[in-house]
């Protein structure tokens, strides 16, 4: 099975331990793919999305710290979308239950959806501020 989110080269930002970030967060969330796929069960699958909002959450405290050191314009906007997106993973794991175990696929397409647009329209911004 492919993974839900292939590496591509857009995601290199420039700055090392980002770029190490966004590959780790990658595989997580294609680990989360493989497990739903293969009907782990339901404690396997809240761990991971655990696992992904906490490594988020070290991402996002990361980028913000870049973000602050180089004076980063949009870094209120910026941040903020991570608040918002910290809450999303958090209401996943809420919701997992009630709504993914019977529907699993839109987990993987809401996640994969949650990571690419945040990238799309935040993290390039980010491409070569810092090194």
């Amino acid at each position: 099975m492919a993974p839900l989110i292939e590496w591509m080269d857009e995601f290199e930002l420039g700055i090392d331990k980002v770029d190490a970030d966004h590959r780790a967060l990658i595989e997580l969330i294609n680990g989360l793919t493989d497990a739903l796929n293969t009907d782990s069960g339901d404690d396997d699958i809240k761990h991971l999305l655990t696992e992904i909002h906490t490594r988020i959450g070290d991402h996002f405290a990361e980028e913000e710290r870049i973000m602050r050191e180089t004076g980063y314009a949009a870094y209120d906007a910026h941040k903020a979308d991570h608040e918002r997106l910290l809450g999303d993973i958090l209401n996943m794991i809420d919701d997992y239950r009630e709504v993914y175990a019977l529907a699993p696929d839109l987990l993987g397409i809401r996640i994969e959806n949650w990571f690419m647009v945040h990238f799309r329209t935040h993290d390039a911004r980010l491409h070569g501020i810092a090194g």
